[in-house]
């Protein structure tokens, strides 16, 4: 499925949006390989592995899985087709179920997305990243990818059906490598400095602003 629907639409995602793509030649094309990007919309899961020439997983809801009738099978075949893979954000161990998705991925030498800031930023600025994405890192001894969006909250807006033809720019930095370079060095120090390292990456290639706090999933009455 990921094949067939990879083979198909990349090509017709980038002959219609024309996204502006920089710095590929720093994803590796084998081998685990974290890519941390910016999150402005859920549209970014869908732009990075259009434009990445290999396959990159991505954690997506699990209500995307769930649906009944054609339409529900349609969306199955279309996140799954894509890589995703579903995981219930409402569920307590979430977190920690998605850390151990995520070391299983890196251990087959597949590359995963993760966005370090959490949840999507709803004012443009860049929130302070979690510690997760060193976490992984560190323990899988895998390198970490750098992705700059911009644009992508114009893609397809909060309650917006169907993507819009606007301007798209994904830049990939110099990839960060931590395997070995922090033995020695206290963990919760280790994992600190490598999601700061990454988040000041993330932030040169976009020039967003810093907000300096975490950023938190709103709560819903």
């Amino acid at each position: 499925m990921y094949r067939a629907l990879h083979a198909v639409v990349p090509p017709v995602a980038k002959a219609v949006w024309r996204p502006e793509v920089t710095g590929l030649e720093h994803v590796p094309a084998t081998g685990g390989v974290l890519l941390a990007s910016n999150h402005l919309s859920f549209a970014d899961s869908l732009v990075i592995p259009i434009v990445v020439p290999r396959k990159v997983v991505f954690l997506a809801k699990s209500d995307y899985f769930t649906g009944t009738g054609m339409r529900g099978a349609l969306s199955r075949a279309w996140f799954t087709g894509l890589g995703m893979l579903p995981v219930d954000r409402d569920d307590s161990r979430a977190a920690l179920d998605s850390l151990q998705v995520a070391l299983e991925v890196l251990g087959r030498g597949e590359a995963f997305g993760i966005y370090p800031e959490g949840t999507r930023s709803r004012d443009g600025r860049l929130y302070r990243g979690r510690t997760g994405v060193a976490h992984l890192a560190l323990t899988a001894g895998v390198p970490i990818v750098p992705v700059g969006l911009a644009g992508t909250e114009r893609l397809q807006p909060v309650g917006a059906r169907l993507p819009r033809l606007v301007d798209v720019t994904v830049r990939f930095g110099p990839p960060i490598h931590v395997a070995g370079r922090y033995d020695g060095v206290p963990l919760g120090r280790a994992r600190r400095e490598v999601t700061d390292r990454v988040m000041t990456a993330v932030g040169d290639l976009t020039g967003q602003e810093p907000a300096g706090v975490y950023n938190e999933r709103p709560v819903h009455a």
